[in-house]
Parts: structure tokens; C-alpha cells; sequence
């Protein structure tokens, strides 16, 4: 599958978001065998540490991550951003449901040109979402900008899976084949989960997006590898 480009991927992938925005927690939970909570749950954790103040979640989606901070008690409140309508009514249900209206402010918006001044939010998070923008430099630029000195930049993202061993072989294989599959089964959509594995395999990898961090201005810039090396943790400190 060819990947659109630039201006042409926002509008695609808004689109696309849009038509599974409905479907979107349940393939999660289907693809993952519902570990994508634990993981975010460990991006969270490495958010919060030392620190406290408030939090922005960029692009995000259905809203776990935002909840996932919102339940912290270093974290005083939580805005999250996304460009999808669709996506953020599926979010604020859940909201709802959890009953953290207090805690968490729903707004639309775009990560490549954030809608708040500098030096905001303590933590600025984002999930399953990088390879969805259209440049992945000025995107975490925009978010060192309104993260307050001392603050993080701590993002979950799918990474290649490259090497000889029969992991690595495997995993790109089913990804590519197996995925589509259940987006049609599940979400009646086998475009938009064929787009998934493509913008995986079109991603930089774990050390790139470090390097990125780094030119973006963040310092003490590291990662860690889960799920058996497909996604990748960072965490920068502005």
C-alpha cells in the first residue's frame, strides 16, 4: 500500500480515522490481546515520575492515554488534543463513563501547530500516533514548545521490527497479512488496517526518533523496547 504524503496523509488519515472511530477500542484490544492498557500504563508511569503540573495528550484518539494521566495524582488535570471528531466523541462517552469530566478537557485540534502558548504542561504525551502526522520533526518540536522546562515529552509508538531471526521474520509477515483481515472482519474497513502495517513498516526506527527528540530540543532523550521489541517508549526532558 502506497502511503500518502504530506497534506495528502493529514486529510487521509482524518478520513480514515474517522470511518473506525467506532471500532477503533475494540481492534486495539483484539490486536494486542488487550495489552495496549499495560503499555500505556508504563509510558504513564515514566511520564509522571518527579514531577507534577499538567498534562497535554496529542492525538488521542479514544482518550486512553488522557485518562490514564488523568488518574494520577501528580497530574492536576489533562488536555487532549486530536484532529478527528469522531475520535474525540468515542473519548468523551468514555469520559463520561468513568466519570473524570472533572479532570480531562476534550478539544480538536492539530499536533503540527498546538493551540497553546510555551512553557504549559509538565507532561506531553502521545500514543500510536507519530507515524500518522505529517512530519514527525515538527511535531515533537511543537511538543517540547509548550512543555515547561523540566517538563517531558514521552511518546508510545509502534517500531520496524528488522533482523534475521525467525521473530523478526514472523511479526512483519502477520502484521501485514493478518491485520487486514481483522479490520475488515471486525471494523468492516480492510484499507484502514492495511494502512496500519504499511506507516509501521515506513516508520523510523526507535534510534531515529530519538535523534528527532534530541533536534527538537529535548535532552536526556532514551527509550525502551516492549511487546517484544514492536513498540518503542521515549522519554525527553525539556
Amino acid at each position: 500500500m502506497a502511503l500518502p504524503q504530506s497534506q495528502e496523509k493529514a486529510d487521509y488519515v482524518a478520513v480514515m480515522f474517522g470511518r473506525i472511530a467506532r471500532r477503533y477500542d475494540l481492534l486495539n484490544t483484539v490486536m494486542t490481546a488487550g495489552r495496549h492498557h499495560s503499555w500505556r500504563r508504563l509510558a504513564t508511569d515514566l511520564a509522571v515520575a518527579r514531577l507534577e503540573g499538567m498534562g497535554l495528550d496529542v492525538a488521542t484518539g479514544t482518550g486512553d492515554f488522557a485518562l490514564e494521566l488523568a488518574r494520577r495524582p501528580q497530574v492536576s488535570g489533562v488536555v487532549a488534543l486530536d484532529f478527528s471528531p469522531q475520535m474525540l466523541r468515542v473519548a468523551e462517552a468514555k469520559l463520561r463513563r468513568k466519570r473524570l469530566e472533572r479532570r480531562v478537557e476534550f478539544i480538536l485540534g492539530d499536533a503540527l501547530a498546538l493551540p497553546f502558548p510555551d512553557n504549559t504542561f509538565a507532561f506531553v504525551t502521545s500514543g500510536f500516533s507519530l507515524r500518522n502526522v505529517a512530519d514527525v520533526g515538527p511535531a515533537f518540536s511543537e511538543m517540547t514548545r509548550v512543555a515547561k522546562p523540566g517538563g517531558k515529552v514521552v511518546t508510545l509508538e509502534f517500531t520496524p521490527v528488522k533482523g534475521r531471526d525467525p521473530f523478526s521474520r514472523f511479526f512483519p509477515w502477520y502484521f501485514r497479512n493478518v491485520t487486514p483481515r481483522l479490520g475488515a472482519l471486525l471494523a468492516a474497513d480492510r484499507e484502514a488496517y492495511s494502512y496500519l502495517p504499511s506507516s509501521v513498516e515506513g516508520f523510523s526506527p526507535a534510534e531515529e526518533v530519538a535523534s528527532i527528540m534530541e533536534k527538537a530540543g529535548l535532552k536526556e532523550v532514551a527509550f525502551r523496547k516492549v511487546a517484544l521489541g514492536t513498540l518503542a517508549i521515549h522519554v525527553g526532558r525539556k
